[in-house]
């Protein structure tokens, strides 16, 4: 199974972005997103930005992911 993790944008450059969940950086590929902003949440999977979400929809998502950690 995968998931789609909710990561919050913290530096762009062109198509690629810092992103970051708890501890965790990744760059994403935000090609598919050409709107995304710094402080944007975006679900990030399998390397790709493939949705913006609302900040409070993926911090209620992040607390139910460490729950179950």
């Amino acid at each position: 199974m995968c998931l789609g993790i909710p990561m919050k944008v913290k530096k762009i450059q062109g198509e690629f972005a810092e992103v970051e969940s708890g501890r965790l950086l990744r760059t994403a590929n935000i090609q598919m997103l050409p709107h995304i902003k710094i402080g944007d949440y975006v679900i990030v999977h399998a390397g790709f930005a493939i949705e913006k979400i609302d900040p409070e929809k993926a911090k209620e998502t992040l607390k139910i992911i460490n729950e179950i950690h």
